[in-house]
């Protein structure tokens, strides 16, 4: 499936004429090591966006408690449609009314190394791992390092699809697991989400 299809439902829910959100109309840059971004997004209920880029879109899962770095810690990921990969830099104010309204801030993002393989130990494709329901990663960024497991345990058909967002091997003591949403500070700007509103952007 192209992007321009994979971005429909992104952009059917979207005024862009309101919102300064980017509209995934860019070309998707060439070459180098896949993406991720952890935004918080103080919406209607606050939560963290997880997205990782595959292909040229970003899979998107809403997390209400955000990853953690304690691999005790089974955090719940919801899947949300995918986004552009220009998505990964957006930081301020969607306007009141719009879908997902609200202050984003970009938390973290970096890249990350696909780790899935099959019974055989041979590497397996990234989006065919997500697929079936189970891929491993390591995360570069600049708050989040190490390997992550997402893992579904619900399917979407009786219900809303619903997987788990999990820290593999030990936990770094000086980690960033679950920071207090309302004193977080952008990765890219140093503002929390209380500076981003007042600043009034996007």
């Amino acid at each position: 499936m192209v992007a321009e299809d994979r971005l429909r439902t992104y952009r059917g829910r979207r005024d862009f004429e309101r919102t300064h959100e980017p509209s995934g109309r860019a070309p998707a840059s060439a070459g180098g090591e896949p993406r991720f971004v952890v935004q918080i997004h103080d919406a209607r209920r606050m939560h963290f966006d997880f997205r990782l880029q595959v292909g040229d879109v970003l899979k998107s899962w809403s997390v209400p408690k955000g990853p953690s770095t304690d691999p005790g810690d089974k955090r719940l990921a919801v899947p949300t449609e995918d986004h552009p990969l220009e998505y990964e830099y957006f930081e301020g104010v969607i306007a009141k009314g719009e879908y997902g309204g609200g202050t984003v801030i970009v938390w973290d993002n970096g890249t990350y190394e696909p780790l899935s393989h099959d019974r055989r130990g041979r590497p397996v494709d990234f989006a065919r791992s997500l697929g079936g329901g189970h891929a491993t990663f390591r995360l570069h960024g600049t708050k989040l390092h190490g390997e992550y497991a997402l893992t579904r345990f619900r399917g979407g058909r009786d219900g809303q699809e619903a997987w788990l967002l999990v820290r593999k091997g030990t936990a770094r003591p000086a980690g960033h697991a679950t920071p207090d949403p309302r004193r977080a500070r952008s990765v890219r700007t140093g503002r929390t989400l209380a500076q981003v509103a007042a600043d009034g952007e996007g």
